[in-house]
């Protein structure tokens, strides 16, 4: 490959030659930075002429000075006798005189540049009068990804070599964003696509807070492209050369941020960085991002830098997110703790550490930054507990293999009673085998009349029971699925995070009042219970041995095998639906209490049973809206027999035929003794039908969707 002398010039010594002293000049690079009678980087000749004028030994000091380096930029690589040459020319120079050969006429390549640039030591004084380093190591450069690149492409400023002395500007963004739109304009995107990349950088860095002005010198930014990257050695990705740089980013970003940078250095990170040069351990950008920094004040970057501990603590991000912190944080609110609230930001330690604020000496006092009346029992909480984990997290693990198994249990029987239920009597009436057993119209009740199953308060604590579990099911299941798409937007629509757990709370206390109430009502009436009829008689909810025959006969109608079993006031799936929610609510309203009120439970239980109160909180939660949503909703509204609605519920009375259908005992049993009158009352009016139709169908509907919702959040959680 052709060589430049230019390019060598101060590099390599010369032997003695026959060059003219001009050219001797112009070949070792003198005219890069002199001109005869003009100022470029360096004095002008006849500066340097008037100023040895008279000093017979000037020759020998200036050839001292060139060899040496002191007071010249850079040592000079030549001959004595091609030094004496040069300075005859030098030392005679006057203004006016001829030049020497203009340097304007050497073509601006790189090996032009270098051919100053490129020594060791090269320097000028720079605006404080202290030697500013201009050197560019060639082979690094050439490296780089700037390096198949003319200097000139950047330096588009620097037309003339010598060029004047100047403030040289170099506009990052600008080169890459012309470069890029020619690539665009020629169809070349594919060939470019890491142009492409740097593109969408220079657009996040535009929005930063390092573009933005300085609050100390507004008429310069925070931090420009080549205050953190040296332009000249940018390295590309997966090159041991970027590796390396890699490890040089927390001096980089401390030289503006210096009391983090020294934090970082006692940290577990920085040791492994700046003592064990460990390229895989964190650097600054790793948890602040690169070119879309900003300020860590703000929630956008509290959240960020979360997502940004998460790739590398992987196992350690997926149960904190299961946390309510976590949850909270899932959905976009910084106000939970995050990964630096108690493990700390630049000055983290290992857990094991005595320093590190988790340990199980400075946990306490970590979380009493937040929760200030926090009691001991918080330190043995385990915000990163897992339900794989047996020897570390035995009540997690024992609590999720039951609650696995309770809901695995209960679907697995009532979705196979549900299909099989259908299957019958779909089958059925596809046959017309279901047909009146009885012609009301000759009856002697007359039309008007309908038998009172539920009264009034029965209604109401229904409804009051429904409204709330369905606020309950939007506000929980949104917190509980936070990953999910939907679960940010019913958050934002309820006014936010704080608000949706002020309205989840509210709710929470209607249903449990409601529960409340009613086992007051319940107790009442049977505290005056004297007999076993009264205890387990047809008009009692407890269960009885008639309900385990009753389910067994109506297997046997599923397969086909018997009749249609004949029920009393209460069917077995309706005391299945009066006894869950004893189990529901006491499982979910004293994990719930727990949860709200974290001090008081911290003060006499350990903090593993916050732990175990989350897990079991959200899997009964799931357990009860799955079943309501659908196993209920198919008993009592989708099954043939009842599609698509039954008012019952809402009217509290219920046409005759179908009452002595679907209770034929009890409709036997008060026909004999004469009882059946007094149950008896008018049909409801137009108005309440229409209105008990309206919201029974409202109710359906929300209840649906809400289904469809937490089937997507389950589904995603458990993909």
């Amino acid at each position: 490959m052709k060589k430049i002398a230019l390019a060598l010039a101060l590099l390599v010594p010369a032997a003695a030659s026959a060059q003219a002293p001009q050219a001797l000049l112009e070949s070792k690079g003198c005219l890069g930075c002199h001109a005869m009678d003009k100022q470029v980087v360096g004095p002008a000749f006849k500066d340097i002429a008037t100023k040895y004028r008279g000093d017979k030994g000037a020759e020998g000091k200036l050839i001292a000075l060139l060899k040496s380096g002191k007071g010249h930029p850079v040592k000079a690589e030549a001959s004595d006798a091609e030094l004496k040459a040069m300075l005859k020319v030098i030392l005679a120079a006057r203004a006016g005189a001829a030049k020497p050969a203009a340097a304007a006429a050497t073509p601006l390549d790189n090996a032009t540049c270098l051919g100053c640039h490129g020594n060791e030591g090269f320097s000028v004084p720079g605006p404080d009068g202290k030697p500013r380093a201009l050197h560019v190591r060639t082979e690094r450069f050439e490296h780089s990804v700037h390096g198949k690149r003319q200097c000139v492409e950047c330096h588009q400023d620097i037309t003339a070599i010598p060029h004047s002395k100047m403030a040289h500007k170099v506009s990052c963004i600008a080169c890459h964003d012309d470069l890029w739109k020619a690539a665009q304009k020629e169809g070349k995107t594919k060939e470019h696509a890491r142009l492409g990349v740097v593109v969408e950088q220079i657009d996040r860095y535009m929005k930063s807070i390092h573009a933005r002005p300085s609050r100390a010198d507004q008429s310069r930014t925070n931090a420009t492209c080549y205050n953190c990257h040296d332009a000249h050695y940018v390295y590309p990705l997966g090159s041991s050369e970027r590796a390396e740089w890699r490890l040089s980013i927390p001096a980089v970003c401390g030289k503006c941020h210096v009391a983090q940078r020294d934090a970082y250095a006692a940290s577990v990170h920085g040791r492994e960085v700046l003592q064990q040069r460990n390229p895989a351990a964190a650097v600054c950008s790793d948890c602040h991002t690169t070119h879309d920094i900003d300020s860590p004040a703000k929630d956008a970057t509290k959240l960020a830098i979360v997502k940004n501990c998460g790739g590398c603590h992987v196992e350690s991000l997926k149960s904190y997110t299961g946390t309510y912190h976590g949850q909270v944080h899932r959905l976009g609110y910084a106000y939970t703790a995050k990964c630096f609230d108690c493990h700390g930001g630049h000055g983290v330690q290992r857990v094991s550490d005595l320093s590190s604020s988790v340990s199980p000496q400075n946990r306490l006092a970590t979380c009493r930054k937040c929760h200030s009346n926090a009691t001991p029992g918080y330190v043995s909480f385990e915000p990163h507990a897992t339900a794989h984990d047996f020897q570390r997290f035995p009540q997690v693990w024992l609590s999720a293999k039951f609650m696995i198994g309770l809901l695995a249990g209960t679907f697995l029987f009532f979705w196979t009673h549900t299909a099989l239920w259908f299957y019958r009597e779909y089958k059925e009436r596809r046959e017309r085998k279901l047909r009146p057993h009885v012609d009301t119209s000759e009856l002697p009740l007359g039309e008007t009349k309908q038998y009172r199953r539920f009264g009034p308060w029965w209604r109401l604590a229904h409804l009051l029971f429904a409204a709330s579990l369905m606020v309950l099911t939007l506000t929980g299941m949104a917190v509980l699925y936070a990953e999910s798409a939907w679960a940010p937007v019913v958050i934002k629509a309820l006014g936010g995070a704080k608000s949706a757990a002020l309205i989840h709370r509210v709710a929470a206390i209607v249903f449990a009042s409601v529960f409340v109430v009613h086992l007051v009502v319940v107790f009442n009436r049977v505290r005056r219970w004297r007999t076993l009829q009264e205890w387990l008689g047809p008009r009692s909810l407890i269960p009885n041995w008639q309900d385990m025959l009753d389910i067994y006969a109506m297997f046997k109608w599923f397969f086909g095998k018997g009749p249609r079993p004949m029920f009393d006031r209460w069917t077995y799936w309706e005391k299945f639906d009066y006894w869950a929610p004893f189990w529901g609510v006491t499982i979910i309203g004293v994990s719930g209490v727990m949860m709200w009120l974290p001090a008081l439970t911290a003060s006499v239980l350990p903090g593993w049973v916050f732990n175990v109160a989350i897990l079991v909180h959200g899997e009964e939660a799931l357990l009860a809206v799955l079943f309501l949503f659908t196993v209920h909703f198919f008993n009592n509204h989708f099954r043939p027999d009842k599609f698509p609605l039954d008012v019952v519920m809402f009217t509290g009375s219920m046409p005759v035929e179908d009452f002595r259908r679907e209770h034929r005992r009890e409709y036997d049993r008060l026909a004999a003794s004469g009882e059946l009158q007094k149950y008896l009352v008018d049909a409801p009016s137009q108005p309440m039908t229409a209105g008990s139709k309206i919201l029974g169908f409202t109710l359906i509907g929300v209840g649906l969707l809400l289904l469809i919702l937490v089937l997507v959040g389950f589904l995603g959680h458990a993909g």
